[in-house]
């Protein structure tokens, strides 16, 4: 049985699927896979119609045992627009576990906020350092640009898997709360799927001391 990711971009494409599988083996849940991502438009997330077909192509998917839709919310409230694309996709998802993470701003806030775990890694340099409030820093991307040798643009395409398979996620787990949401989506549908990891978030990453 997989997961399905809905997604935005095609850096999530390539991005997301790494970095639900380090979820999954943090989870210690080694018989659900990670579906090939189903790709829509920032517009298409606000959607209704839009939302709906994304969730039913997953749903045709005979191994489709769970779904989630995962997109940047940008400047918009991501309680607000994921609580409306949510009612949308469980409106049509029926018993297969279905949740929507909006990430706060884009997906690269979430690598910003451990961006020290990173150093030496994916041409971040030595001395980098993560906003003391992440998530309240626009143009996430062009913040890790910040920390890479001149002439050197970050590029969703090379850089962004690279990134989702280093970073520190127990580090963006204490840093930002839309991951924290990620986090809590996986573990729900886990439990719906009969496979809920023993501790989850796993309890090295609620350490308030942790570096």
């Amino acid at each position: 049985m997989k997961i399905y990711p809905i997604v935005e971009g095609h850096g999530e494409v390539q991005a997301v699927p790494v970095l639900l599988r380090r979820l999954l083996v943090e989870a210690r849940c080694y018989c659900v896979e990670v579906g090939r991502p189903i790709r829509r438009t920032q517009s298409q997330f606000r959607s209704k119609e839009e939302v709906e077909k994304a969730v039913k192509l997953a749903l045709l998917q005979p191994d489709c045992a769970a779904v989630v839709i995962l997109f940047d919310g940008e400047d918009d409230c991501p309680k607000e627009v994921a609580a409306k694309a949510r009612a949308w996709a469980r409106g049509v998802s029926g018993h297969v576990p279905c949740d929507v993470v909006v990430a706060y701003r884009e997906y690269e806030t979430w690598l910003l906020s451990a961006v020290e775990s990173l150093r030496g890694k994916c041409g971040i340099n030595d001395v980098a350092v993560a906003p003391d409030d992440p998530e309240s820093r626009r143009d996430a991307k062009g913040a890790l640009e910040e920390f890479m040798p001149e002439r050197r643009a970050y590029s969703e395409t090379l850089d962004q898997a690279a990134m989702s398979a280093n970073f520190d996620m127990g580090r963006a787990h204490r840093r930002s709360r839309s991951f924290r949401k990620l986090v809590k989506a996986v573990g729900e549908a886990l439990s719906r799927l009969q496979q809920p990891p023993a501790a989850w978030p796993p309890a090295q990453w609620l350490d308030a001391g942790a570096q």
